[in-house]
């Protein structure tokens, strides 16, 4: 073991990416967002979907190597398959990120090649490592020689003036190459110069056409499909396109945060599951446990309770559940029994319509 490998034992990751005669299992995964998909949001979502790939928060290189390892890796082993997305664009330290993830037991390392913060792009990685191919495939390569779980990339279709026929073909070719096990393709450029990242999630436009394209021409190479997509409904028309029907994955982003609900059909509608892996009863009381132990660390409530908000959208019941969840969780002294109360809100109002 180097000597810069943070000596904990190893957990039991699962295989992700699995190939089937010609062509590889479909997978449905839950996109990594900043600020949004940490371990307690993680935790949520897999009440609702067992199967489902999540995806951690970005975490930088740096902060794994100098910081507090297990503020950013330590999750709960109910969240497998989880993939860990590291930012970065130093092949030796990225390495040392991936072998440390893969000790923690993750199932699988993702390469950030598509943020447009700025705080990402003054570190030299994320969306503007588009222009430079050759250094992320150097950095997927190093970090193929250190761990035995996957490494995949996460990238755009360009940035700024980059013709994305060129841009993203270069970029798959070089990452493949490399060893990548997988490329996850969000479907718009994105524009360093002019937009800010909030804008960049919607202005530029859609091109899902050239991540199909990109698949004919890798047959043999897993790729999956993100950006934009709204709703299960339109995952499956995705999966029925002729120009998209031969991705391997489809990725939802903010549509499965804001409105957790529709994970409750992805085991169903694509794994084949009889059912949801717990009723929502089971959700609340599941979710009460894990908030009282995270009270009982030194927690907060509402840093649980604030990924749940959107679970009953357009429901009876669900202006309530989010009044609840988000201010009466914040108040000095919240316990976890104001899930039950938020909850209760929304049964109430269905026994009464």
């Amino acid at each position: 073991m180097p000597a810069w490998a943070l000596s904990t034992p190893m957990r039991k990751s699962q295989t992700v990416y699995v190939r089937t005669s010609d062509k590889f299992d479909k997978i449905f995964s839950v996109a990594p967002m900043m600020d949004w998909t940490d371990r307690h949001c993680r935790y949520f979502h897999r009440l609702l979907t067992g199967q489902a790939l999540l995806y951690t928060e970005m975490v930088v290189a740096d902060a794994l190597i100098y910081g507090d390892v297990e503020r950013h890796l330590a999750f709960d082993q109910c969240e497998h398959p989880v993939a860990l997305q590291l930012g970065g664009s130093d092949p030796d330290k990225l390495s040392r990120a991936a072998a440390l993830a893969q000790q923690w037991g993750y199932d699988e390392v993702n390469l950030n090649v598509g943020c447009p913060s700025d705080r990402v792009q003054s570190g030299t990685f994320g969306a503007c490592l588009m222009r430079e191919p050759a250094l992320v495939a150097q950095c997927v390569a190093a970090m193929k020689q250190v761990v035995d779980v996957p490494v995949t990339v996460k990238c755009r279709i360009g940035v700024d003036d980059q013709e994305p026929q060129q841009a993203l073909f270069d970029l798959a070719g070089q990452v493949f190459d490399a060893g990548s096990d997988a490329l996850w393709v969000h479907a718009r450029k994105a524009w360093l110069q002019g937009l800010s990242p909030k804008e960049n999630r919607d202005i530029p436009p859609l091109d899902y056409g050239i991540v199909g394209a990109l698949k004919r021409a890798h047959p043999d190479r897993f790729i999956g499909l993100n950006g934009g997509i709204k709703s299960l409904d339109e995952v499956d028309s995705l999966l029925a396109d002729g120009a998209t029907a031969d991705l391997d994955g489809m990725m939802l982003g903010r549509a499965a945060y804001q409105n957790p609900s529709v994970l409750l059909d992805v085991d169903q509608r694509f794994y084949r599951s009889p059912a949801p892996p717990n009723s929502l009863e089971q959700v609340c009381q599941s979710m009460m446990a894990y908030t009282a132990k995270h009270l009982s660390s030194g927690g907060r409530v509402h840093h649980v309770t604030r990924h749940m908000i959107g679970l009953f959208q357009g429901q009876p019941g669900a202006r309530r559940y989010r009044q609840i969840l988000s201010v009466e969780a914040s108040r000095e002294g919240a316990h976890e029994r104001v899930i039950e109360q938020a909850f209760d809100a929304v049964w109430q109002s269905a026994n009464a319509a």
